[in-house]
Parts: structure tokens; C-alpha cells; sequence
């Protein structure tokens, strides 16, 4: 199924308060308030965020405006210490990205697993024993528990995908990650049909159908820049041109401007053209549309939705150029890009 999910999300966050000292006495029969025993406030609790496969889970934050770990618990008589709160622990989809907008720390989730701390708990306060010695023997003093660390955040989530398809609105993108994948894209006969990126597995690989782009999204226009940063995390892009086209370059030319105005690591990425809807026009049509495209040097393959052999001749050829992806990442790397492959799609 298509996997909604939110990907900006602002939140309150709160690391919990400690506990309070107290003022205790030790108690014998007969003997009242022999000697101080107030123990110390717990610790509060710290916040984590930990990264896991459900992309969709910031949905379930939505309604949420604010979190907070567990207070620590003040302190007991007989010397004991309160109880340290329990931390916090959050959910957060791998690709996201927190920002502390109180101190403008940044925190990435990069991996499944991943717990990272980003608000510390208050520390205790002290109890009246603490505050015995030789010349304060009868101590009344204790001190509150500190505050925790609190502060709005400000998260964004980059998808991680193996691959990224891109065009201008109503190119054919949903409908082929519809017919590569187990994705229910929306699909529609006029633009913007797909208003957040879907994801789809083609045999343990990742394709994300990224909104169509127009010229001048990279300043805003259109569905904005918000979608480009999901480009961002992409290993390659599958660029779609619809044969319905009156200006194939042209279309071609405005998508790679935009990923030039966002940010030049776009445009260094692997790049395939896949020229869609071919059932529209006649094969001297898409042959003279080859050559065109073929102007700009990409790789070019050509699919038509309506035609099962075209599509399966297409997919295999897509796994393969995936597997080589992967087998270079391994051979830059040293170890095996597997972020991409563990997205949980229920």
C-alpha cells in the first residue's frame, strides 16, 4: 500500500525534572531526630531518539504537541535516594533530521537502531544528610531538583531510497512505480496528482515517486523545494519524460536546472531518462525522441504501462543498474548500503 506519513513535524520536548532533597531524621525509640537521613532527589529522565524502518510514524506524532521524560522522585528518609525518572525514548524514521531551535543543534537518524541523546534529565536535589559536617551536625537544608533540558524541535524527514523518480507533474511516474512496485500511487489525469512521495520495493530495492517538480521549485513554486530534499538521500534518479510532450528537451533541460539550483550533489548522481507513454505515438516518433534526448547524453529506455513485455523488460534492466549502484556504494565504501533496503512497508 502506499505508505502516508508526515515528513515536517515541530514538537516540544521535555527531559525530566529531578526529584527534591528531603529533610529526614533517623529514628530510634526514645530517640527523636537523632541525626539527619534525608536522602537525595532522583535523576530525571534523559531523551533519546531512536531510528526505525516505519517512515509513516511521524503521522502518528501529529496530534502530539509535546513529550517529556519522567520526573525523578524526591528523596526518602533512612538515607535512600528517590528513584531516577524513566528516559524517553522516540521513534524517529531513518533520513530524519532534529533541530534543537533553542541552541541550533542539529541531530541526523542514519540508522535502524540508532539512539541518540538529545535532551539531558535534571539532576537531583539534595537532601539534608548531604548537608551534614562538623559544624552543621542538625542540617534543615535541602535543595529542589534541577530542570531538565527543554525545547522545541523542528524535524524534517529525507527519504532514503535506492531510487528516485523525477519529471514534471503527469509524466507517468506514479504509474510506473505502480507497475514496478506494490506502491498504489495516486494517478490522475491532471497535474499534481500525487501530493507526497510514495515509496514501492522492487525486489528489496527502495523507488520513491517524488511529486512532479516545475520550473522554479527549487525558489518555492509549485510543491516547492520541500520535495527536492527527498531527491537529496536518493542513490539515482529515473527521469521521466512523457512522450505526450510537445518539447521533450525542453522538459528534460527544466528538471535538471532545478536539481542544479538546489544543489549541485543532484546533479552528479547516476541518471536514467525513461521516455512514458509510448502506446501515444508511432516508433519513428519515439525513435526521433531518443535522439533528441539523447543530445544530453543520458542513459534512455522506453516503457509504455499498456505493454506487459516492455514493462517487465524494464524492470529487469532497473534491477540490474540498482545491483551495479549498490556494488559500487560497496566498492567507495567498504561496507554494504543496507539503509535503503529495510523500510517496512505495513
Amino acid at each position: 500500500m502506499v505508505m502516508k506519513f508526515i515528513d515536517e513535524l515541530n514538537v516540544h520536548i521535555k527531559a525530566g525534572r529531578g526529584g527534591n532533597g528531603v529533610v529526614r531524621w533517623l529514628q530510634q525509640k526514645f530517640k527523636d531526630r537523632m541525626g539527619p537521613s534525608g536522602g537525595n532527589g532522583g535523576r530525571g529522565g534523559d531523551v533519546f531518539v531512536r531510528g526505525v524502518k516505519d517512515l509513516s510514524i511521524l503521522a502518528k506524532y501529529k496530534n502530539t504537541k509535546e513529550f517529556a521524560a519522567e520526573i525523578g522522585a524526591a528523596g526518602e528518609k533512612n538515607s535512600r535516594h528517590g528513584a531516577d525518572g524513566e528516559d524517553l525514548t522516540i521513534d524517529m524514521p531513518v533520513g530524519s533530521i532534529l533541530k534543537n531551535t533553542t541552541t541550533g543543534k542539529v541531530f541526523q537518524v542514519l540508522h535502524e537502531g540508532e539512539k541518540i541523546k538529545i535532551l539531558t534529565g535534571g539532576r537531583g536535589g539534595w537532601g539534608n544528610e548531604h548537608f551534614k559536617g562538623s559544624t552543621n551536625q542538625r542540617p534543615m537544608e535541602w535543595t529542589p531538583g534541577k530542570e531538565g533540558d527543554e525545547a522545541d524541535f523542528e524535524i524534517e524527514l529525507e527519504l532514503m531510497a535506492d531510487a528516485g523518480l523525477i519529471g514534471l507533474p503527469n509524466a507517468g511516474k506514479s504509474s510506473l512505480i505502480n507497475e514496478l512496485t506494490n506502491a498504489q500511487s495516486k494517478v490522475g489525469a491532471y497535474q499534481f496528482t500525487t501530493l507526497e512521495p510514495a515509496l514501492g520495493d522492487l525486489h528489496g530495492y527502495i523507488l520513491a515517486d517524488i511529486p512532479g517538480l516545475i520550473e522554479g521549485a527549487s525558489e518555492g513554486r509549485g510543491l516547492g523545494d520541500k520535495f527536492l530534499r527527498h531527491i537529496k538521500r536518493t542513490n539515482m534518479l529515473v527521469h521521466c519524460i512523457s512522450l505526450e510532450s510537445t518539447d521533450l528537451l525542453a522538459d528534460y533541460d527544466t528538471i535538471r536546472a532545478e536539481l542544479k539550483a538546489y544543489s549541485e550533489e543532484l546533479v552528479a548522481k547516476r541518471e536514467i531518462v525513461v521516455l512514458t507513454k509510448t502506446d501515444v505515438t508511432t516508433e519513428k516518433e519515439i525513435e526521433k525522441a531518443k535522439k533528441k534526448i539523447a543530445k544530453r547524453n543520458p542513459e534512455i529506455y522506453t516503457i509504455s504501462i499498456l505493454d506487459e513485455k516492455s514493462i517487465k523488460e524494464f524492470k529487469d534492466i532497473l534491477i540490474k543498474i540498482l545491483r551495479d549502484e549498490a556494488k559500487a556504494a560497496l566498492n567507495k565504501t567498504g561496507k554494504a548500503v543496507e539503509l535503503e533496503k529495510e523500510f517496512s512497508f505495513e
